[in-house]
Order: structure tokens, then sequence, then C-alpha cells
């Protein structure tokens, strides 16, 4: 059977910014997904997308086809109202491990399907997956006892939901078409849309260790999901968030659950603590709980609870001690003064060259590798204090993590660590923005 259209006639639409119809959107997905159209056709139209941009119908066009490719989770017999949350990735981004269980200790079900890291950035399952006997992988009837019983899920999503964006994901990442607001958009609203959730609040990362890198493109990218989620049902909010410093206090996977337990015991660093509670908030109300208090909740143990139950459904053993690395180098502050800049980036690479994260999809990671951070921005340190200390398993990636925090002085980009003499500049608010705005009371 011939095919209705040929997909060097819509790389050259694309290429000459001319819209795409809806029929070419769903024709070249579909093909695509079948292997109707190459690898290095697909590439060539991302790379005429990231270039020329798509309209907001082409945009939402794309999603829907890409939902289309695969299946759609149905939560319509779940005696629980569902919310979701999705983070556009960060460095030391462990929210989602207190959080889910927080706001699944109010009687709300929160089905997170979470993906690995790639480059700088961690994956919720790695984290995950340096507790003991935790796995990933769960079926669909599994999935719903878990919630029904436990509140919570974070598992990995199965081949059948959005497999488009699964393909495309990955030909993207080799092909320097990541950074586009339209694919990214798609891509993230696809698999949110397709798996099921009444309720969605996003994550948007604006700074240094963020796809975005500037606050008017995450909020661009924050107003698109958020029409997008409008658009297919799915009462969709977004707060934007500063990543231009690492989240918390530690940065790799074990190191991470560590904290983030630290945070449903009633304690942890300060951001982390009100990142956690932002979202929270938006969640509950979202789910129909707008005065719920998810302070009280980790304070009085609720929290850590379904933290435990969470776990331990996916045949993980919360009390078992997490992993450690078997060296370590720490690195002194080289003067007195103010931590003025901990650059999220530069810390992400190291962590990743010590091991903690994966250049390429389906590496094993080191689960006891990483950063620990000693001070953070706005700190007060003296000359000799340690900053940072360095994770591994393999003391040869010592050297080339250390690089990437102290490059050779000629760089023309400041450095990743900066101390500064008093006064200095306030740490940036960590809640930049809020979509749709607050209504006014």
């Amino acid at each position: 059977m011939a095919e209705p259209f040929d997909a060097v006639d819509v790389i050259i639409a694309k290429r000459d910014r001319r819209e795409l119809t809806d029929p070419e959107i769903d024709w070249v997905i579909d093909a695509y997904t079948r292997g109707a159209v190459a690898e290095e056709q697909m590439s060539a139209l991302a790379m005429a997308i990231v270039l020329n941009g798509m309209s907001r119908r082409e945009i939402a066009s794309w999603t829907e086809a890409m939902i289309a490719s695969g299946q759609r989770m149905d939560f319509a017999a779940l005696p629980k109202v569902t919310v979701d949350k999705h983070s556009t990735g960060g460095v030391g981004d462990k929210i989602t491990l207190p959080l889910a269980p927080l706001v699944a200790s109010f009687g709300l079900a929160v089905p997170q399907l979470s993906g690995r890291g790639l480059g700088h950035t961690g994956g919720t399952l790695d984290k995950l997956e340096s507790i003991k006997g935790w796995r990933a992988d769960l079926t669909n009837a599994e999935l719903m006892r878990q919630l029904a019983a436990a509140g919570a899920v974070v598992c990995a999503a199965g081949p059948g939901l959005a497999p488009a964006d699964r393909k495309l994901y990955a030909l993207r990442d080799v092909t320097g078409t990541v950074e586009s607001i339209p694919l990214i958009a798609s891509s993230i609203m696809s698999k949110k849309i397709a798996e099921g959730a009444a309720h969605l609040v996003l994550d948007v990362k604006c700074g240094s260790g963020a796809f975005m890198k500037d606050q008017a493109r995450a909020e661009e990218l924050a107003g698109v999901m958020v029409e997008l989620g409008a658009d297919a049902g799915v009462d969709t909010r977004a707060l934007v968030t500063d990543m231009s410093t690492p989240l918390g206090r530690t940065v790799g996977n074990a190191l991470e659950v560590r904290e983030a337990v630290e945070v449903l015991a009633g304690g942890g660093p300060a951001d982390v603590v009100e990142l956690t509670l932002a979202l929270a908030r938006e969640m509950l109300a979202a789910g129909g709980l707008p005065d719920a208090d998810p302070a009280a909740a980790l304070a009085g143990g609720q929290a850590m609870d379904a933290w435990r139950s969470m776990i331990a459904a996916q045949g993980g053993d919360p009390a078992a001690p997490l992993p450690a690395a078997r060296h370590s180098e720490t690195l002194l502050a080289p003067e007195s003064g103010v931590l003025t800049r901990l650059d999220a980036l530069a810390v992400g690479i190291a962590a990743w060259r010590l091991g903690a994260g994966r250049a390429r999809q389906g590496e094993p990671v080191q689960p006891g590798a990483g950063i620990e951070l000693h001070a953070q921005l706005g700190d007060r340190v003296t000359k000799g204090q340690p900053l940072l200390t360095l994770w591994t398993d393999a003391p040869d990636r010592f050297p080339r993590a250390q690089a990437a925090l102290t490059p050779a002085p000629t760089a023309a980009a400041p450095p990743p660590i900066q101390i500064t003499q008093p006064p200095s500049a306030p740490r940036p608010p960590l809640i930049l923005t809020r979509l749709p705005p607050t209504e006014p009371e």
C-alpha cells in the first residue's frame, strides 16, 4: 500500500517554514514509529523544527499523534483522585522521592512513571534502584494494586506508552535536537497525558543545570505545556524553579535517597523542603484538598509511613543500609568569604564523571558515586574548610571530575565555584513563577 505522503516533502515543508498539516503530522509520527520514515529523515525533520519552530496548532497535533502511537492508561476504576508531577530535570533534584509519598499520605493517588538519567541530570529510577531489592518494572495490574494500597508508585513506563516519543527521544539525544520547546513540550506531555492522571503539576527548571537556561524560555515552555494539558482535559499547572545551583546538599543516587529520607523524617536541607512543600501544596489543591498541610504530614511521620509502604510494595527494604562509594576526595575553600557561585551544570558534570550518571542509554551507574556539598549559596566559609566531597568506586575518575569544578583560569566563563567578600548578592528565589498565575483573592 502506497504511503499518503513522502518524508522528503514533509522535511522540505518545515525547512521552508511552512506549517505542517494535521494529516502530515499524523502520518509522519505513525510512519516513523513503524519504520517507514528512516532515522536520518526524522533527524532532518527534527533539526528543521529546532531551527524554524512550530505553531501552537502544530505542537498540539504533534503531541496528539505521539499519544496515539501507543496505549493510554485509565485510572477511572481507582477509588482515588490521581495527581501526577513531572520535573524537566536538574542537578540534585530528588524532589519526587519525598513528594510522592507525602501527597499519597493525604489519600490521593500519585502514579509517577519516571526515567533513568542521561548526562548531567539524574534519573529517579537510578536513585531508587540504590535501595536493596527495589524494582522499577511493574505490570499495569501491579501498578493499580499498589496505587490502591500504598497510594504512590514510582516505576518505569511500559513500552506501549507513547512509543513514538521513546524512539524520537533517543534520536534527539544524539542529533543535537534536544533543546527545542516544541519537541520538549510534546515529548513530556505526550507521556504525561498518556499516563492518564486527572491532574498534573510541572516543575520547569531554569538555569545552568536545566535545559532552559533563562527564565523567559522556561516560562514559554511551561506555558505551552499547561495549554497542552488543558487541551487534553488534564488540569495542569506549573512552577518555574531555579536550577542555577544544585538542589540540596547531595548529587548522586544513594546520596540523594539518604537526603530524601532526611526530609521525610522532618529534616533535610531548607531548599529541598521548600520545593517539596510548594509542589505538594499544588498537587493537594489540584486533588481537591486546598487546605491540607503537607508540613504537618512531614513533621507527624505520615509521609515517612507512606514512603516505607511505597518502597516495600516494590520489593525494596526501606531499612537496608544504602550503598557507599569506596573512595573520596574533598575540595577545600581556597579563601574565606561568602559562597556566591556554585554552578549546577559543573557539579552535575562532575558527579556524572564520578560514575553517578551515564553517557549512553543502558550503561550502568555507580549507586554510591556522587558529590556531597558542605556549603550552599550564601554560606560563609573559611579558608581550608571542606566545600565538596567527591565519591566514587573508581579513583581514576577523580581528575576529570575535579576538572569540571576547577577549570583552567584562562576559561572565558566565570569559575563554577566563587567565594567573595561581603557584601554579596542574595541567593535567587527558588520558585520564580507559577502558571497559570494565581488569581487575586
